[in-house]
Formats: structure tokens, C-alpha cells, sequence
């Protein structure tokens, strides 16, 4: 059986230039429990815009497939990858690690120095921003603020729950 075969039945596959192999590296020493797992070269003679086709990763568990298929298509917001965090230090190591050569966006998204998107978020989030007063505070940040955020739901009288 293939490894293809192996495979999840859904998997993201990520459209990159010519630097598949060095987006993958990057992530790589973003995330830990993560792995670089198999590359398909291009046929020999092959026109390609690079000596790698594709590179199969984990990333902490998630599997992708990376590949060099040339400047035609770029990433755009409408997809993201969010990255739950289960404290500040997290959200704020992810946030510096990826938006380093990328672009910080509003409300806790960013693109990294490949374009690619990413949400970086604190585990509460959903719970936090129903209250609207932490919504309104959210609407405020870049990287997000966990203390922040609850100080907004605290103000109305609403006790957070740590």
C-alpha cells in the first residue's frame, strides 16, 4: 500500500512557487510534534519550477502536502489555518514565529513570509467573544490579548472562568 493510501481522506495541499520544500522547513521549526514525512522528485527533464514536486508533512499531527507548482496561483484569506493556544505565551510565541517576514493582520490573523494565513487564537476565544463588549475589544487587536479580552467580559459583570 502507498503512503497515499495511508493517507487521511482529507488533507490540505498547499500550492507554492518554487519553495515548497523551504515553507516546509519553516513550519516545521514553528511547530513541534511535527515531521517531515516524504518528497516526490520531479521526473528527470521535467519542465517544473523546482528538483522537489511535493513534500508530504505533520504538522503536530495535521498532515499537508506542500507543492512547487509554479508563480500561477498565490494564498489569499479565503483560507486560514487557526491554531488553538492554550495560554498568552502560546499565542504570543506562534504570533512572532509566523508573522516574521509575513504581515500582521487585525483580529488575531496574520500571513506568514510564504503568504500563507493563519489564526492565532486562545482556546476561550468562542466563549469570550459572544460577550459584545469582548467583541468590541477583539475588533481593537492585531495579535490577540487573552487578559484583555476577559477584562472586556469582567466589566459588564460577567465572571470569566480560568
Amino acid at each position: 500500500m502507498s503512503s497515499f493510501e495511508s493517507s487521511p481522506r482529507i488533507t490540505p495541499f498547499l500550492w507554492f512557487n518554487n519553495n515548497a520544500a523551504d515553507a516546509v522547513d519553516f513550519y516545521l521549526s514553528v511547530f513541534k510534534n511535527s515531521r517531515r514525512l516524504e518528497e516526490m522528485h520531479n521526473p528527470e527533464g521535467h519542465p517544473g519550477p523546482a528538483s522537489i514536486l511535493t513534500v508530504a508533512f505533520e504538522l503536530d499531527g495535521q498532515r499537508f502536502v506542500a507543492l512547487n507548482g509554479g508563480p500561477m496561483f498565490k494564498f489569499t484569506e479565503a483560507v486560514s489555518f487557526v491554531i488553538r493556544c492554550d495560554s498568552q505565551e502560546e499565542v504570543d510565541e506562534y504570533w512572532e514565529k509566523l508573522s516574521a517576514g509575513g504581515s500582521e493582520g487585525q483580529c488575531g490573523w496574520l500571513k506568514d513570509k510564504f503568504g500563507l494565513s493563519w489564526q492565532v487564537v486562545p482556546a476561550r476565544f468562542p466563549d469570550l467573544i459572544k460577550n459584545p463588549k469582548a467583541m468590541q475589544a477583539m475588533l481593537k487587536m492585531k495579535k490577540l490579548d487573552i487578559a484583555e479580552l476577559e477584562r472586556a467580559v469582567e466589566d459588564q459583570g460577567v465572571p470569566t472562568y480560568r
